[in-house]
């Protein structure tokens, strides 16, 4: 157990507030006095909880003393992606039109985790309403990869990511619309899950019945997102594909096993005409050993599938139908880059956005053939690492010195495609490039099959032995103040 209970992991931490041998005012201290020492640098909080995080921290105190009946996640700190609606917390969704927006409830996981006794420290970073792979807007800045200071932290739950990997929290609720968990997981080195479509209630979605966003954990172990996604998950009256599926149980037991014997895995290195950098290639390769060595069975599939213009149709004409009178009311308030994608829709038809939606019920029954001879999908989660800071969503992106196209589609093929289909994905870190910016692995798992994908990845967690790595904590430079 590291000394720095910063550096502690969430699991860990509970118990060892159940057990007394941590208080809640001492935790919710060690994280904020480590907040503050780091936030200047990677600027991956909008806003700061302290005066409220300490108030709730001194109540979870008394209630050990008093020997309270205490929740799974009693007094352990938590941050909440700056699009997840925070009761008496400004939620600002990155846009400067929305900087004094101040909910007055709470969304159910956040509810879920409070009421599970987590204390909230602060909201994290997020580009404007979680539109791009990166984090950056007017309203805050840009935020610097936990890794290096050079390169982006990928998003759009690019704060939260930063937050988890440097030791600011050990619990981080994000959102994945195409990516967004497992995009800036992979980024900085933690664990991203976007579990099955309706596991976790989603009570911000507009479109109920089309949704393809989530509400996710964020963690640096996957024992700390079993934890947090047993929580979170279960059926709640606003959210029609969560009504009927009973809580999701995860057996502690199973963070022992150690074996992937009997177990079936399908991999993919890319996409036709997506390339893949020589580094993350060989750290693929590598991942595919380890699973045999814990005897699991690879085989590659194929996979033809180019679903980057579906996608667009379907994500951005929600865009338009949500901010083009926002952007029109706040003219001057909003990024180019977020201007451009809401505008790339209007040219779309409802022929055109229905025909999309076909696609994607195509899509899943393609996935479902992949998985119909297989217990899990592995593919990598980026086709390279970090890019550059800096680096906007309609630029190019370079791969081992050859130029590529559209960014969505070149650097996270892997990702948006189970967003569409509603399977269970999660991104793990599986090794390091040449100038140490992690490496993510992407396993898939059937519908309903979160706990199994958990306990896989758990084994294979176990079998990379990354969890004592951390980034450098001083080598960034001063970049934005904690806002009070």
């Amino acid at each position: 157990m590291p000394s720095e209970l910063w550096k502690w992991p969430a699991a860990a931490l509970a118990q060892a507030i159940r057990d007394r041998r941590v208080s809640p005012v001492e935790a919710v201290s060690v994280i904020l006095d480590h907040t503050l020492e780091q936030q200047h640098r990677l600027n991956c909080f909008i806003t700061v909880c302290a005066e409220q995080a300490l108030a709730q921290a001194r109540d979870a105190e008394a209630a050990v003393m008093r020997g309270d009946a205490l929740g799974p996640l009693h007094g352990v700190p938590f941050s909440v992606k700056d699009l997840v609606n925070t009761q008496g917390v400004a939620t600002t969704f990155g846009a400067i039109p929305m900087r004094d927006n101040v909910p007055a409830q709470n969304a159910v996981s956040v509810a879920r985790l409070r009421s599970a006794g987590a204390i909230l420290v602060g909201k994290t970073t997020t580009p404007e309403f979680g539109t791009k792979g990166f984090t950056d807007a007017p309203l805050f800045g840009a935020t610097c990869n936990a890794w290096s200071a050079e390169h982006t932290s990928g998003g759009s739950s690019g704060g939260a990511a930063v937050a988890v990997a440097a030791g600011m929290a050990p619990l981080a609720i994000a959102t994945d619309g195409g990516g967004s968990t497992r995009i800036p997981a992979a980024c900085n080195g933690v664990v991203g899950i976007k579990q099955t479509l309706g596991v976790v209630p989603h009570s911000q979605a507009l479109d109920l019945f089309g949704n393809q966003t989530y509400v996710t954990p964020l963690t640096r172990t996957v024992e700390d997102s079993a934890l947090m996604l047993s929580v979170m998950a279960g059926p709640h009256p606003c959210d029609p594909w969560s009504l009927g599926r009973a809580p999701v149980a995860f057996d502690r037991r199973a963070w022992a096993a150690r074996s992937l014997r009997g177990k079936r895995f399908r991999y993919n290195l890319s996409p036709p005409g997506r390339r893949v950098s020589a580094q993350v290639k060989k750290a693929f390769f590598e991942a595919l050993r380890h699973i045999q060595t814990l005897g699991g069975e690879v085989e590659p599939f194929e996979a033809r599938l180019d679903i980057e213009p579906q996608w667009r149709t379907v994500n951005h004409t929600v865009w338009r139908a949500r901010f083009a009178a926002l952007l029109e009311q706040h003219p001057a308030a909003f990024s180019d880059t977020f201007r451009r994608q809401v505008e790339s829709a209007q040219d779309c038809s409802a022929i055109d956005f229905q025909q999309a939606m076909f696609a994607r019920s195509q899509l899943f029954h393609t996935v479902q053939g992949w998985l119909s001879e297989a217990d899990f999908l592995v593919m990598p989660t980026l086709t390279r690492t970090a890019l550059p800071l800096g680096t906007d969503i309609f630029d190019t992106m370079e791969i081992d010195g050859a130029q590529m196209g559209d960014i969505r589609a070149n650097w996270y093929p892997w990702t948006m495609p189970f967003n569409m289909t509603g399977h269970p994905a999660i991104s793990i870190p599986c090794g390091f490039d040449s100038r140490q910016l992690p490496v993510g692995l992407q396993i898939v798992g059937p519908m309903y099959a979160d706990a199994a994908l958990l306990q896989a990845a758990a084994c294979l967690e176990s079998s990379f032995g990354l969890l004592q790595a951390w980034p450098p904590m001083n080598s960034h430079p001063k970049t934005k103040e904690i806002n009070p």
